[in-house]
């Protein structure tokens, strides 16, 4: 397990990825889309967000680091546009931090399964530093 980089970008995180690949001579990144996200009638996806970039990574020098944009409408400032990511094959640590981090904090997304996690939270602790909890199934699990 490791604490990866996750970087927000205001609409221009497809360029940022494939520039940050070619200066460190990644491998080519995949790139998930918004639009490529399960549709949910009680949340339709505005047109205007659906090529934007909802999530990519890359291998910098042995370390993941993680890229998307801001939803439309969500808030972006330059400068606090990076959170912390954890990803562990252990649910229990996940609610564990979760709960510990969110005291004096505030929930940005409840501990929830989506579409890409069984269990996944964002959270801002009581200093102002953004975390993403997610469960990753182990090989032969899923």
């Amino acid at each position: 397990m490791a604490v990866n980089v996750y970087l927000n970008f205001n609409g221009n995180c497809r360029e940022a990825v494939l520039f940050y690949a070619d200066v460190f001579g990644t491998e080519k990144p995949h790139i998930m889309t918004f639009g490529e996200q399960p549709p949910n009638p009680e949340y339709p996806l505005p047109e205007e967000a659906k090529d934007l970039v909802m999530h990519a990574r890359l291998m910098i020098s042995g370390s993941n680091v993680m890229f998307s944009d801001t939803f439309p409408g969500m808030p972006f400032v330059l400068g606090n546009n990076v959170s912390l990511a954890i990803v562990t094959h252990s649910r229990e640590d996940i609610e564990n931090w979760f709960h510990k981090l969110k005291v004096g904090g505030k929930v940005g997304m409840e501990l929830q399964e989506t579409f890409w996690s069984k269990c996944y939270g964002q959270i801002t602790d009581q200093f102002g530093i953004e975390w993403q909890l997610s469960l990753e199934e182990a090989e032969g699990n899923e």
